[in-house]
């Protein structure tokens, strides 16, 4: 059986690092990030490029699906709300494919040090912090698996998700 991934998490939650690591754990794998969808300039968040995103992402998804080269599909991207998740997933032919969804959760002040450290390094601006603050809870809230971030690496978090993967089908 095909497993789809979902993981999300508020901006600077460690989705991208994470993943990268999951695929790892859990060849034959594809890995999809949102963002590389929405990378453009100017940066315009508009209902036409939203829409055209989420087009992108789901033709980009079905066909990992579809490829019989993957058994595991990951996801992420920044889905504050079900309603993107069931968007995206009314899209996706998930007939015989088991679907899960976590939610990184990093504590404010952790969330505060990973922000501030991309913006050391040039990738966020300080402004970031608050709009991802403010967004947390609203993930927090969300029906999904949650994975409790603080002190854990990419690498740990990845083998978290990875653990309650293998609970399920033990």
């Amino acid at each position: 059986m095909k497993r789809l991934i979902f993981v999300n998490g508020t901006m600077g939650a460690g989705k991208t690092a994470t993943c990268r690591e999951l695929k790892k754990l859990l060849p034959p794998c594809a890995f999809l990030d949102g963002d590389w969808c929405w990378d453009m300039e100017p940066f315009q968040v508009t209902e036409e490029t939203k829409a055209m995103v989420q087009e992108n992402i789901a033709f980009l998804l079905g066909q990992f699906l579809r490829c019989p080269a993957y058994e595991t599909v990951i996801f992420c991207w920044v889905m504050h709300q079900e309603a993107i998740i069931q968007e995206l997933l009314s899209r996706l032919d998930t007939r015989g494919v088991q679907v899960r969804v976590f939610t990184l959760l990093p504590s404010p002040a952790a969330l505060e040090a990973h922000i501030q450290k991309d913006v050391a390094a040039g990738l966020r601006v300080p402004a970031d912090y608050q709009r991802s603050l403010e967004r947390l809870p609203l993930y927090q809230a969300m029906d999904t698996e949650k994975i409790l971030t603080d002190g854990l690496t990419p690498a740990q978090a990845a083998r978290a998700i990875a653990k309650k993967l293998e609970e399920e089908t033990t």
